[in-house]
């Protein structure tokens, strides 16, 4: 479990300091998640002129899934305010808006590593790798404060996989700590080693998957109930639609909010308190 809870306010998206980025430059095609095609640079049609989506208290009931499971770690104010210091891309030129589109998936891919490095730096067992860690903070930060063209030039896959490092180091410290499953593979960290494993449907119910890797997993509808993932590296990993119901994901760490917001859970699914329990889960969907 962290030491304290690390200061995450300012990765969390806050669509009010926005200007709609995630509803226009990223493309989305019709399907479960989505009610129709759109290319990336077009306006969402549901988007208001305010920058406010038209049907935000019914994206589920209307065929638009995939945008309650989306989460920009804090980007789409950065860009908007920051990057382009408030400058609507509404008003400027074709060329601008280009550019804040092109920005825009950049500076969330950073965003997302600030969390996860944050995080990391709540955890007591990765104090090994602390020093490495705020260096790569500091940096990331550092990446996500370049001009506009800066940015859209910037090399974010090979900054993603120094990082990764070091993430891969910390969840090997952490897990090393935790009690794992008797019998399977076990991973450097001790747990059960599932990286990448395609558990698409499977029956993981009442699992003991304490300490495990999950790392990019594909957990997309599987059965989840009552599993034990405490403990659990969970970055990466594809919950969408998957059942957590009365899971125990106490001190699972780089769990974010978009992943649990794809699953299904329940008042007795115990989380880490870096996220919140989705308010569709109340509704039992």
């Amino acid at each position: 479990m962290p030491e304290q809870i690390a200061d995450l306010s300012d990765l969390r998206g806050d669509c009010a300091e926005c200007f709609g980025l995630c509803c226009v430059a990223l493309p989305f095609a019709a399907s479960a998640d989505f009610a129709l095609n759109k290319p990336a640079g077009k306006p969402c049609p549901n988007l208001r002129g305010d920058h406010r989506c038209g049907i935000h208290a019914d994206l589920r009931t209307k065929g638009f899934t995939g945008c309650t499971v989306y989460d920009c770690f804090g980007a789409g104010q950065k860009v908007s305010q920051l990057t382009f210091g408030g400058q609507d891309w509404r008003t400027g030129s074709k060329e601008h808006a280009r550019l804040m589109f092109d920005v825009f998936p950049v500076v969330r891919q950073l965003h997302e590593l600030l969390w996860y490095l944050t995080e990391a730096l709540g955890l007591p067992a990765a104090r090994p790798v602390h020093p490495d860690l705020r260096r790569a903070l500091e940096e990331t930060g550092r990446l996500t404060r370049l001009s506009p063209g800066e940015l859209a030039v910037l090399d974010v896959a090979a900054h993603r996989r120094q990082v990764n490092v070091l993430l891969l180091r910390t969840s090997d410290l952490v897990r090393a700590g935790v009690t794992g499953s008797k019998g399977g593979k076990k991973g450097k960290g001790g747990g059960k080693d599932r990286r990448g494993a395609d558990l698409v449907g499977a029956r993981l119910r009442g699992a003991d998957l304490r300490g495990a890797s999950l790392r990019g997993a594909c957990l997309i509808a599987a059965d989840l109930t009552g599993a034990d993932l405490r403990g659990a590296d969970m970055i990466g990993a594809d919950l969408r639609d998957a059942d957590l119901t009365d899971a125990d994901l106490t001190g699972a760490f780089f769990l974010t909010q978009p992943q649990l917001n794809a699953a299904r859970g329940s008042v007795g699914t115990r989380l880490p308190e870096s996220v919140g329990r989705p308010v569709h889960w109340a509704a039992g969907h």
